[in-house]
């Protein structure tokens, strides 16, 4: 097989031995987990690449290892221009932090090139080595004649593919190889699968346990015409020579399993420990189904940043999806670090999980409630002077006004849980810049004049030199005045005896104040828009009810 060996790859010089010593094993703490993720330049970024960076960064990082990115660039076509930057960029976003690499600026790390379309003279030394062994050989089929096999095999019921009586050149005599090569036809070179599809055999995988697996007969393509290798070749390769230990993926490459095992055997590599993640999921109906890039806006990552779930929420979430101990976890270490968990791979749904919308907000709900009012509202800010400018302006005008805003509630063992996302902040807190107060509607139940009568009498009464339980005490005082009732107990008990209550009192005022019929406390509300500044707001819902 030399001989075909030189026929083929002329130009490859180097030896495996070569390589082996150029990229040696790493030196790490026994039990350190090498791990990558490896996507291809397609420009979606989604939901599942988080969901893999995370699993991979926390095998790597809880054990002293290492998370490397590799970009798997040899489908040229799928290729889109600016899309490893917006990968970095979004993975660094959630806190996948990559100890080495493809980065925006070039690559990092001693076990380089990271683009696989760069390591092409490294692919062509293992597939030299392939045909030496006996392993591989070239096909010189053309497209017409790969279609016409196929179209045989599925009129006859059979399994496509390229192999046994169909793997035309899998046997062919030197000669007729050599004549086909010095007549420059395109050619590919193909793996000679040693594997029966009557055989099984059992496979222990990290999520899945134990697989029985069919062993695969296909000869597969390693090396396209072009020299680049395909995904299942190249990645064989890469992986053993960055050093990786362990293989984080979708279950979708299950079925792809058998052939790599074959490669690794073939190529006399120790073959890493695999990690199947099932998919993300969601309820549609009363069925399951995989998120879908077409019909699911929240599988894409950018729809997070876009609806303004902070960092630290979607993190979190995703942590709970990982690891069903996880909030288990949270509610006994309420403040501790998310990395902190022991964090088990073995851990993970082998089915896969089902995605909740309503969990994610409240998670991010309980995660902004823990904020202190500066990391809300720095973050909050930097938010909207993205997605909505004008707010952004307003939030960035007077930081001090914005953040006693958002220090309402904020602390204690019960924070208020206002928000869900960035995106809600204006909804919440709106009322306090006056370009954004909507105009009020007070509780039709109460005729215009008694609404009226209530403010009037409240800007008689009111003193801006009263504490919280002085100002209250007023407001009680003027319900009493105007025949409602202050006793909340007796009201409940018997609404009828009563043209009203201190609370619908309450609601006049907030109505007017605020135009919401909720809001934050209202004494905490004056005292952050001013005494003046408030009364105004009361005189103008008073015009307005004339």
């Amino acid at each position: 097989m030399e001989t075909l060996s030189q026929l083929l790859f002329p130009h490859v010089t180097k030896t495996p031995e070569e390589l082996e010593a150029q990229y040696p094993p790493r030196n790490l703490p026994e039990g350190a987990v090498v791990t990558r993720m490896a996507p291809s330049p397609t420009g979606f970024v989604h939901l599942g690449n988080l969901v893999q960076g995370l699993t991979s960064e926390r095998m790597a990082h809880r054990t002293g290892g290492v998370l490397f990115l590799r970009v798997e660039d040899t489908d040229a076509k799928r290729e889109v221009p600016g899309a490893v930057e917006v990968l970095i960029e979004s993975l660094k976003h959630y806190g996948i932090a990559f100890d080495e690499g493809a980065t925006v600026e070039g690559d990092l790390g001693n076990y380089g090139p990271y683009r696989q379309r760069q390591r092409a003279e490294i692919y062509h030394v293992y597939a030299k080595l392939l045909v030496e062994k006996g392993m591989a050989y070239p096909c010189f089929c053309t497209e017409e004649e790969l279609t016409a096999m196929r179209e045989r095999q599925e009129a006859n019921k059979e399994t496509t593919g390229y192999y046994g009586k169909y793997a035309l050149w899998r046997d062919r005599p030197l000669e007729e190889v050599k004549a086909a090569l010095d007549a420059g036809k395109p050619w590919v070179l193909r793996f000679r699968s040693p594997g029966d599809s009557s055989r099984q055999f059992k496979f222990n995988d990290l999520v899945k346990g134990t697989l029985t697996v069919t062993e695969n007969d296909v000869d597969h393509v390693l090396l396209k015409a072009d020299g680049i290798p395909t995904y299942h070749f190249a990645h064989a390769v890469d992986d053993h020579l960055m050093r990786t230990t362990h293989v984080v993926r979708g279950d979708e490459w299950l079925p792809s399993l058998p052939f790599h095992i074959q490669l690794f055997q073939a190529l006399g590599f120790k073959l890493p420990k695999y990690v199947h993640i099932g998919p993300l999921m969601k309820m549609d109906g009363a069925s399951k189904r995989k998120l879908s890039k077409r019909k699911d806006p929240e599988l894409a990552l950018t729809y997070y940043q876009a609806a303004g779930f902070p960092v630290e929420a979607v993190y979190e979430y995703i942590m709970t999806l990982l690891n069903s101990n996880y909030e288990d976890w949270r509610r006994a270490n309420p403040d501790a670090d998310p990395t902190a968990f022991p964090f088990s791979p073995k851990k993970l749904n082998p089915a896969g999980n089902l995605f909740d919308y309503a969990k994610l907000t409240d998670v991010s709900k309980n995660v902004i409630a823990k904020m202190p009012a500066s990391q809300v509202y720095n973050l909050l800010t930097k938010w909207a002077v993205q997605y909505d400018p004008e707010f952004g302006e307003k939030l960035a005008a007077d930081p001090a006004y914005a953040q006693a805003i958002l220090a309402i509630g904020r602390g204690g063992k019960k924070p208020r849980k206002d928000l869900a996302t960035w995106k809600d902040a204006k909804e919440y807190m709106g009322f306090f810049y006056d370009e954004y107060l909507a105009a009020p509607e007070f509780d039709p139940r109460f005729p215009k004049e008694t609404v009226a009568k209530a403010l009037a009498r409240y800007l008689e009464t009111g003193d801006p030199a009263d504490d919280a339980a002085a100002w209250f005490e007023k407001v009680k005082a003027l319900t009493e005045e105007m025949g409602f009732t202050a006793d909340m107990r007796a009201y409940k008990a018997d609404p009828s005896a009563f043209p009203g209550s201190v609370a619908d009192v309450s609601g006049f005022l907030r109505v007017a104040l605020t135009g919401k019929t909720n809001s934050p406390d209202l004494y905490t509300v004056i005292g952050i828009l001013g005494w003046d500044r408030a009364n105004g707001r009361i005189r103008a819902a008073l015009e307005g009810l004339k």
